[in-house]
């Protein structure tokens, strides 16, 4: 029998593993530039639906995995997504209840701070290529937000809202 609080960590996995397949999913070189921050974008909504599950810990282990997955710098989207864990639930009272584009923008913040941490621990390693491209994936996952927003609501409703 599972219960309730077993089934809610499962649908976090099971959308956490979603982010991860769309994360690495093989694009067209045209839309590959402005790959949304799926990873970043379930976390930050789990961290400002369900704080007491989802938090900084949660956060660095997600990124740990996406490191070994991607390949990149182990550490370098573990900092990201736990600081922009951290600052999603310092904030997540306030985010919570503001309008879907208030939201958005909130989240425009959040992945540019988490765009930030990365190239900063890409700069630190190696001197990466990059040009003002490198920024469009944060507002493609502003955009990107009230569909997430609207997924995993469905899904938290559907599945077992605790």
């Amino acid at each position: 029998m599972i219960t309730q609080s077993n089934a809610g960590i499962g649908l976090i996995l099971l959308s956490l593993l979603g982010a991860f397949v769309l994360a690495i999913m093989p694009l067209p070189e045209w839309a590959n530039a402005g790959r949304p921050a799926w990873v970043a974008l379930v976390l930050i909504y789990w961290v400002i639906a369900q704080p007491h599950r989802v938090g900084v810990i949660s956060g660095w282990l997600t990124g740990l995995m996406l490191d070994v997955l991607a390949g990149n710098v182990l550490g370098q989207n573990a900092l990201a997504l736990a600081v922009i864990a951290y600052t999603a639930y310092v904030l997540h009272m306030r985010i919570r209840v503001f309008p879907i584009w208030q939201q958005c923008l909130a989240v425009l913040v959040l992945v540019g701070i988490y765009m930030l941490v990365n190239l900063m621990v890409m700069r630190t390693v190696y001197t990466p290529h990059w040009t003002m491209l490198y920024w469009l994936p944060v507002l493609v996952s502003a955009l990107m937000w009230p569909w997430v927003v609207i997924v995993l609501d469905f899904m938290q409703g559907r599945f077992g809202r605790h």
